[in-house]
């Protein structure tokens, strides 16, 4: 689709505009775009992290009591690359390995905010995680073991010792 201000260069920029029920469309290259001006600037510096922020009201100077933190407290920065809280929310990346540790306590409320855990709990490939897939079935059983365990439920118990049993096999034969 070519640009409808100048109709010679491909349109890179798409805007929907509804106004009253009533929608607008645009679509224009990245020039026109520039030469224009208030309508359409800005959205070259889109960021997913400011958009990530605002869908979920997350203010990274926020404390976990909903009072906010003052300009005079000290901010909570790594101490072997000097990055702070304020400075990864808006870049969204981390300086050091180190960063986790040091920003850790702020970290887990936004990951289980994005993500809904602290935990990756991924997909093995089929050809390479035939060991991995077993072990993580393993621990998968001895978690709802100890639940069945807890909880009275002996019959079902016996039967998910018994699978235990059987992968745990399965892993000394191979």
């Amino acid at each position: 689709m070519n640009c409808e201000e100048c109709g010679k260069r491909p349109a890179t920029l798409h805007l929907t505009k509804i106004v009253n029920g009533e929608k607008t469309e645009y679509h224009i290259c990245e020039r026109c775009a520039q030469e224009k001006g208030d309508v359409f600037t800005g959205f070259h510096n889109f960021s997913i992290n400011n958009l990530l922020s605002g869908l979920l009201n997350f203010d990274p100077m926020q404390k976990k009591d909903g009072v906010k933190e003052s300009a005079q407290s000290k901010p909570l920065r790594c101490e072997t690359c000097g990055l702070t809280y304020a400075q990864f929310s808006k870049s969204g990346r981390f300086g050091c390995s180190d960063c986790y540790t040091f920003l850790g306590d702020r970290l887990d409320p936004l990951f289980r905010r994005v993500h809904g855990n602290t935990q990756h709990i991924g997909k093995v490939p089929e050809r390479t995680g035939g060991q991995l897939k077993i072990r993580k079935e393993l621990e998968q059983l001895k978690a709802a073991l100890q639940r069945y365990v807890a909880s009275e439920e002996f019959e079902k118990a016996a039967e998910i010792r018994d699978r235990i049993r059987s992968l745990e096999q399965k892993i000394a034969q191979s």
